[in-house]
Formats: structure tokens, C-alpha cells, sequence
């Protein structure tokens, strides 16, 4: 059995590590005539002869995939490729083609609602977790495209899957569960690598920190918790009974990149920022509505460079996204929907000062974080917004809605428009 010894040395700088040897993979499928879009085929594709649905919403989005029956909980853009991964309420996940919403791989096998799904950070493989407490992992057959992926191994261990996380550099898989536990997987062995048990309520939220080498996980019993992946026991605890760290249940969580602050937000509309060095709360941001809770946060790189002062958005079911410097621990800006706002999303470089928020009053927004103001609107989805992901190195943003549908959205406004 691997160990987790593994991800430290996934967390490491140096390059070359492989994480996949040849022999994992399988004979290449031949390619069956299908092709990705080029521009020319894009531009040829009938973008107008899409579905209108409710004429009273002006539809701006490029591209529609329809096939889910229920809601879409989750959606996820690969790394590189123009290709998507939604699941929804039908059991059911899809990887889809973002340039023709055609489907590439129906990923089945849940028997409940598939409410995460996502790449691997290289983009060879894809999970789903389900309310039925399955994992299960996809796998891409050969090397020539993307259009042929085949069913890898199915997880078990956690009671209902709540969020899916995959290691920044390796095929490592963490998982949340309703049962208050988080689960740790090797891949492609699908070995167990880890349990973690000390939270007592269902696990919210959980991410690895940037540089891959520790896990910070947050309950609905109001607890954080910091791990070394390599240990079950957690290097700190904070829980409601610790100085100024009562946030009811907690929600939403982000890591900053240099891997030394979690800002986490909870039910009481209350959000604090936490040394993971000292495992102590070092600030308080108080901008959102007592009592409406903080669904969202998002570190945001304001330069471009990496070493601009901290600067973190949080987005609330008050229909605010704070905008918050953290050398003062002040507002910078408020940015508001109509409605609760249920994703927040930051560019890469070089448009790291770009986010993009996506609402329950069924919209999207691309934002500058700089100075608060609105780019653009990205309206079609007659239902709230319920995940939102960007693609083809933020270019994009695809969104699942309560209205069944994705939709894929450029994030600008055309500058040759």
C-alpha cells in the first residue's frame, strides 16, 4: 500500500515526478473521426439557433449542454482541453465538449445525486462523488486526444460524499463526508491512504494547501482542523470554544497561495482569517449580513506576481461578495447580485485581478477585483446558478443550474466587438 509520505514529495518543486507509469496505460482506442473544434468550426457552429427558452432573459452565452434531467450540483473544466465534467440530480455525470455541448463519456454507475465532479490537476482522470457515498474515477484511454476515457475504480469508505478535492500535483483524491469523516485515496491503486476522524458533524469544506503538503478541513460542528496527510491525528484544532473563533457552522474555506492563511466563513455571516503557522485566529471580517451565510471564499492575486498583499473574497447568501485586503483587515469593495451568491472564481495570470461570481438570481458577473467594477454579465440560466468553473485558462466559465442546463460563457467582454 502507498503511503502518505507520497504527498509531500508531490509537494515538492522539482519537476519530472511521474505519476503514471506506462504500464497503467491501457492500449489506445482508435480515434473514431471525431475531432475538437477549431475557431473556424466554433464560428460555424450556429451559436444562434440555440434553444431561447423564456424571452424575457437575454441568453449571451456561447454554448448549451441540455442532457441532465435535474439540477446540475457540479461542474468542473479541464485543465487544458475544451471539455467539461458536470453531475447532477439525475445520478448521472457527463464529460462534454464546451465547443458543441456534445457528450463525450455518460459517467454512470451513482444511485443518488452526483454532487461533485472534477478533473485531476493533469487532466487524466475524473471523479464523481454521489449521496450514495460513491467515488468513482475515470480514466483516459491512450494519448492521441481526449475523446476516450474508460471507468477505473469505484471508492468506497465515506457515507455521502459532500466535496471532492485532487492533490495539486498528483493523482491523490481527498473527500468530505456527511459523516464527519475525510478520506484520503491513492490513484490509480485506489488504495486508502489516510482517514481522518475528529470533526463530529458533516464536513463542509476541505482543501490541500498550495503547496500540496497539508489538508485543512472545516465541519458544520463549527471546527478546523489542520493535518499532515502522513498523520490521523490533526497539527492544530480550532473549534467554537477557542478565542474569537465562533462562526456557527462553518461553510466555505480558501488557502492562500504561499500556504501560511485559511480565511474561513460560517452560517452567522461572520468570517475569520487563521495563521495555519500558529494555528491561532489573526482577523475578523465583518462585511456580510449578520445571520446570512458566507458560501464563497476566493484569495485573489491583485498584481499578477504572487507577493501583492493578501487580498480574499467572500461571497454570502446576502448577495454580497467582500472584497477584503488582509494587511488591514478592511473592505476594499463590495460587489452585489439580487440573490445569494454561490460561487466565486479568480482568473490565473495575467488577468489574476479578474473574478467571476455566479448568483441564485441567475446570473454570473466577471468583476474587477481592483476597483469593484463590473466587466460583464453573463445572463441565459433561468434558475439559480448552483456551481460555476472556468476553462481554457479562464477564457471561459461554465456554469450548471437549477434549471437543468450548463452553459458556457466567455468571461470578457469581446475587445473586438
Amino acid at each position: 500500500m502507498n503511503t502518505a509520505q507520497e504527498i509531500v514529495e508531490y509537494g515538492s518543486d522539482e519537476e519530472g515526478d511521474v505519476f503514471i507509469d506506462s504500464g497503467d496505460v491501457l492500449a489506445e482506442v482508435p480515434n473514431d473521426g471525431d475531432h475538437l473544434m477549431d475557431e473556424d468550426d466554433e464560428a460555424e457552429d450556429g451559436v444562434g439557433d440555440l434553444p431561447s427558452g423564456n424571452s424575457d432573459v437575454k441568453d449571451n452565452s456561447l454554448q448549451h449542454f441540455t442532457t441532465h434531467n435535474g439540477s446540475v450540483f457540479a461542474i468542473s473544466c479541464h485543465p487544458t482541453e475544451p471539455l467539461a465534467v458536470s453531475g447532477g440530480e439525475d445520478d448521472l455525470g457527463y464529460i462534454w465538449d464546451i465547443t458543441d455541448g456534445e457528450v463525450i463519456v455518460k459517467l454512470t454507475g451513482h444511485t443518488d445525486s452526483v454532487c461533485s465532479a472534477s478533473f485531476s490537476s493533469d487532466g487524466q482522470m475524473v471523479a464523481t462523488g454521489g449521496m450514495d457515498g460513491k467515488v468513482r474515477i475515470w480514466r483516459r484511454v491512450g494519448t492521441t486526444d481526449f475523446r476516450n476515457w474508460e471507468f477505473l475504480t469505484e471508492l468506497q469508505g465515506p457515507d455521502e460524499v459532500i466535496w471532492l478535492r485532487w492533490h495539486p500535483r498528483g493523482t491523490i483524491l481527498l473527500a468530505g463526508s456527511n459523516d464527519s469523516t475525510v478520506w484520503l485515496w491513492q490513484l490509480p491503486s485506489g488504495n486508502t491512504m489516510q482517514v481522518f476522524a475528529g470533526h463530529s458533524g458533516p464536513v463542509q469544506c476541505g482543501e490541500f494547501t498550495p503547496d500540496g503538503k497539508r489538508i485543512v478541513t472545516a465541519s458544520e460542528d463549527g471546527t478546523l482542523m489542520y493535518w499532515d496527510p502522513r498523520s490521523p491525528t490533526p497539527l492544530f484544532k480550532l473549534s467554537p470554544q477557542d478565542a474569537r473563533f465562533d462562526l456557527e457552522n462553518i461553510t466555505s474555506l480558501a488557502i492562500n497561495a504561499s500556504s501560511t492563511l485559511a480565511v474561513v466563513g460560517g452560517t452567522s455571516g461572520s468570517v475569520r482569517v487563521v495563521s495555519l503557522s500558529k494555528g491561532e485566529v489573526v482577523g475578523a471580517l465583518g462585511g456580510h449580513t449578520e445571520g446570512e451565510s458566507v458560501e464563497a471564499v476566493q484569495f485573489v492575486d491583485l498584481t499578477g506576481t504572487g507577493s501583492s498583499p493578501g487580498v480574499v473574497v467572500t461571497g454570502g447568501t446576502d448577495g454580497k461578495a467582500c472584497v477584503w485586503d488582509l494587511t488591514t483587515m478592511r473592505l476594499r469593495a463590495t460587489l452585489e447580485h439580487q440573490d445569494a451568491v454561490t460561487s466565486l472564481l479568480t482568473h490565473p495570470a495575467p488577468k489574476s485581478h479578474l473574478i467571476v461570481t455566479a448568483s441564485a438570481d441567475n446570473t454570473l458577473r466577471t468583476w474587477d477585483a481592483r476597483t469593484g467594477a463590473l466587466v460583464k454579465e453573463h445572463t441565459g440560466h433561468h434558475g439559480p446558478i448552483l456551481s460555476a468553473s472556468l476553462g481554457l485558462q479562464g477564457s471561459v466559465v461554465v456554469s450548471g443550474g437549477d434549471d437543468s442546463a450548463c452553459l458556457v460563457f466567455t468571461t470578457e467582454v469581446d475587445e473586438s466587438g
